[in-house]
């Protein structure tokens, strides 16, 4: 029964780390699928997680917190836009400066607001995500196997973890069954047809921008007040670029994704729960080598081992409208 708990606890753990990594990957794939690389989703979520988590503490309201996370983050977005489709500037030169920007930015601002080293005091009550206990989670908690992984890892999640996975579907749907999706899905294989059939790849992709805007904004907002209760300097930690190397993984395919994401935020509880304990035949592991698994992880698997994946034939190609 204990190590049932333990895979229980591992299991959730699983669902609430994954959720910015999910946020995250979606996002690119919506930008990569339109042709614009965005390694600012890093930056994006940072950004979006100091404007959550102030906003949040300042108002008390974590609906507030979460449309201004969103809005800053839609900032970045055009801001990348700007650089990348109207300007036609390196797309992966303007995202590592937006990175450069959120990281510097929110450390600055966060010291001469608070004055707590870039931190933001601490959020609690009406200002954070606050679990959601789904029907039947307390009777069911007695029911063999079932129970406990109804009553401790589907329910007792904030909004926006169902909001991470309700995206995914609907994600599927839209770039699979909607004109907007295949437009979408056009113009990063092949802009100059697209706009030969008068379609304007200019606004599709500023579209495509701006819902990973949108998706990140949400991410960031997850991590400071629904997963923590206040922003921390860099608490980012590298999840925009681990959503990148899913998204690679996956295939840019929205379901894949989700289950990549999951195997990532698996492996990061796993090293959460290993801290500090031994292995039987082995010894006490060094902390470390658990925590960099997620990483070790992303290059074997990016090294060879998911076959080929091939992204958009026009991805990081500005278009320039022939005359």
């Amino acid at each position: 029964m204990e190590i049932f708990d333990m895979f229980i606890s591992i299991l959730g753990s699983t669902i609430r780390l994954s959720i910015p990594l999910i946020l995250a990957a979606l996002a690119g794939l919506y930008s990569e699928r339109a042709g614009v690389f965005d390694i600012g989703l890093e930056g994006k979520m940072l950004a979006a997680a100091f404007a959550a988590a102030c906003v949040a503490y300042l108002t008390g309201s974590a609906w507030l917190g979460l449309f201004c996370g969103i809005a800053v983050s839609l900032v970045f977005s055009l801001i990348h836009g700007f650089a990348s489709i109207t300007n036609r500037g390196n797309q992966i030169v303007s995202g590592v400066a937006l990175n450069f920007v959120a990281a510097g930015l929110t450390v600055v601002l966060g010291q001469a607001w608070f004055g707590q080293g870039g931190r933001t005091p601490q959020v609690s009550g009406e200002g954070r995500f606050s679990p959601i206990i789904l029907p039947g989670a307390d009777m069911m908690r007695e029911v063999p196997f079932i129970g406990p992984i109804y009553s401790n890892v589907i329910s007792g999640n904030n909004f926006l973890t169902y909001l991470a996975f309700f995206a995914v579907p609907i994600s599927w749907w839209v770039l699979y069954r909607t004109r907007f999706g295949l437009r979408l899905r056009a113009v990063g294989e092949n802009p100059g047809a697209v706009d030969t059939a008068g379609i304007s790849v200019t606004f599709l992709r500023y579209r495509a921008v701006l819902v990973a805007g949108l998706l990140c904004g949400i991410a960031g907002t997850y991590l400071a007040i629904a997963q923590s209760a206040a922003f921390i300097k860099d608490m980012s930690a590298g999840k925009g670029f681990i959503a990148l190397a899913a998204l690679i993984f996956a295939k840019w395919k929205p379901v894949p994704v989700m289950f990549a994401c999951l195997l990532f935020g698996f492996l990061d509880a796993l090293s959460n729960f290993m801290q500090g304990k031994a292995i039987p035949g082995i010894g006490e592991v060094p902390v470390q080598l658990f925590q960099a698994l997620p990483y070790i992880l992303t290059c074997i698997l990016l090294a060879g081992f998911i076959g080929s994946a091939n992204p958009p034939k026009a991805g990081g190609v500005a278009y320039s409208k022939e005359r």
